[in-house]
């Protein structure tokens, strides 16, 4: 193990690419979670409701069959085809196969290959900056959180509790020791203020329109973001998730895609600002601050 550790630290480049493979593996799963973890979530949402005009006595129905990250295999929405081991490598199936099913020649998205890519890039370059060692490992773990939740609000404005509470608490956990993102005072005080930053701003937007403007699972992200990189990161994250948030919804509206009273998502805005914390975090600090919050 010592010589592993000792080969990637002298290597970047070798650690990179070992994280661009581990990343392709984990985004093949990343796949998984986007698509079935909302749908999970529904039907536990469903149970509890009916669960609600059932007599104490009568036990809750359960589905038909098991739903989960791990069952039923993956198959083809279309045909219902299973995917073999060989199907699922990495962006090397998608191309073999065309971008098709093998059974029923459907298309198969390009999402799918794409987030394979993205997540192992973006753990490779989250690896390579922050070096060999503890803080790289977290980042990457990190990275995957993020990517997970941006698809996931993106499609379904939801931000699951079984993601961003156990990224916070990581979060402190993390920063316990000397070696942290920043300090265990700085990441709890960076929790905390997180989630009322956008608890307040929810409340006064709702008493002045009437209307709500984010969901709960932003507050906690923001939370979870503070935990890692501590409270002096949160008017950065805040800033650039706003601005880019804004941009695109100019952009959206100018081009007639979305109109003025539908709802946009704010979770990927807040993960791509954190997942830029966790890269450029200190430089722009000082940029933006100076020495003003060292």
């Amino acid at each position: 193990m010592q010589e592993y550790a000792l080969l990637f630290s002298q290597n970047p480049l070798l650690f990179g690419g070992f994280c661009l493979l581990l990343g392709l593996l984990v985004g093949s799963f990343l796949n998984v979670v986007i698509h079935r973890l909302p749908k999970m979530i529904e039907t536990q949402f469903r149970q509890e409701c009916a669960a609600i005009d059932l007599p104490p006595e009568e036990p809750l129905p359960q589905p038909a069959t098991r739903y989960n990250l791990v069952v039923p295999r993956s198959a083809c929405p279309t045909c219902g085809h299973q995917i073999t081991a060989l199907e699922n490598i990495p962006l090397l199936s998608w191309l073999a196969l065309g971008g098709k099913c093998r059974g029923c020649r459907s298309p198969i998205s390009i999402r799918y290959p794409a987030v394979e890519l993205l997540t192992g890039l973006m753990s490779a370059w989250t690896g390579m900056h922050l070096g060999f060692g503890p803080h790289a490992l977290a980042g990457i773990i990190v990275t995957w959180a993020l990517i997970a939740l941006f698809f996931i609000d993106a499609d379904t404005y939801l931000l699951p509790d079984s993601i961003t509470l156990p990224l916070m608490w990581a979060g402190m956990l993390f920063n316990l020791g000397s070696h942290g993102f920043t300090s265990l005072p700085s990441a709890v005080v960076g929790a905390a203020a997180g989630y009322l930053v956008l608890w307040t701003v929810f409340w006064l937007f709702k008493l002045a329109t009437g209307k709500e403007g984010m969901g709960y699972g932003d507050f906690k992200l923001l939370a979870a973001l503070g935990a890692w990189f501590g409270w002096q990161s949160l008017p950065i994250i805040i800033l650039l998730s706003s601005v880019a948030g804004a941009l695109l919804g100019v952009i959206l509206v100018l081009a007639a895609k979305r109109g003025f009273g539908k709802p946009m998502p704010f979770g990927p805005y807040l993960a791509v600002a954190g997942w830029i914390m966790l890269i450029w975090g200190p430089q722009l600090q000082g940029l933006l601050f100076g020495d003003l919050l060292f």
